[in-house]
């Protein structure tokens, strides 16, 4: 069995000026890297030693990886965030009400479930052939939601409310499937 930690990034300064976010991209926040410092310290301080690693194409999610192992690591077009077309950059209070399913298909965007699809497929592939039990794989807020749907009828664990950033999905992957087995959601309220 392997054990797989999928991660979303650290804030980026999209995120602190609610601007969408998807294929583009925004830099880390200095809160964002503290998030991830965090997020690597969860590691150390339970003993978990990550032997591989895998990112998205996007900076901030190679930013956030970075802050977390010295591992040398793979960045992967399959993990990026969904593709919200023309909506890219724009202000949040232009997204639809949740569930967007296939509203940016006709802006140029992703449907959902081809996202979903890609973004299954994309660790599936690497999970198959990685030869090291402990993977760590940092991809954005949509994209881990999106995989926990994939397989959500192989777990009983869940979460209703947005992952926040710097949030881990802890996945076993044997048999071919995988089983959410765990949300680490940290603590960052002391940070200054």
């Amino acid at each position: 069995m392997k054990i797989l930690y999928l991660m979303r990034h650290g804030q980026t300064l999209f995120n602190q000026l609610h601007k969408i976010q998807g294929w583009c991209d925004a830099p880390l926040t200095e809160l964002g890297i503290k998030q991830a410092q965090i997020a690597g310290h969860y590691f150390k301080e339970n003993q978990i030693e990550l032997q591989s690693a895998y990112c998205s194409t996007s900076e901030r999610a190679s930013d956030t990886l970075e802050q977390i192992t010295d591992l040398p690591y793979i960045r992967l077009k399959g993990l990026k965030e969904w593709n919200f077309g023309r909506f890219e950059g724009e202000p949040e209070f232009l997204n639809p009400a949740l569930p967007y399913g296939d509203f940016f298909v006709p802006f140029g965007g992703e449907a959902e479930m081809a996202f979903r699809e890609r973004v299954a497929q994309s660790i599936f592939e690497f999970m198959s052939n990685e030869t090291h039990e402990t993977i760590l794989a940092v991809s954005h807020g949509a994209a881990c939601r999106q995989f926990m749907r994939y397989w959500a009828h192989t777990s009983e664990v869940d979460q209703k409310n947005p992952l926040g950033n710097c949030c881990v999905l802890k996945f076993e992957f044997d048999e071919n499937e995988f089983r959410l087995i765990e949300i680490i959601n940290h603590d960052f309220s002391l940070i200054t």
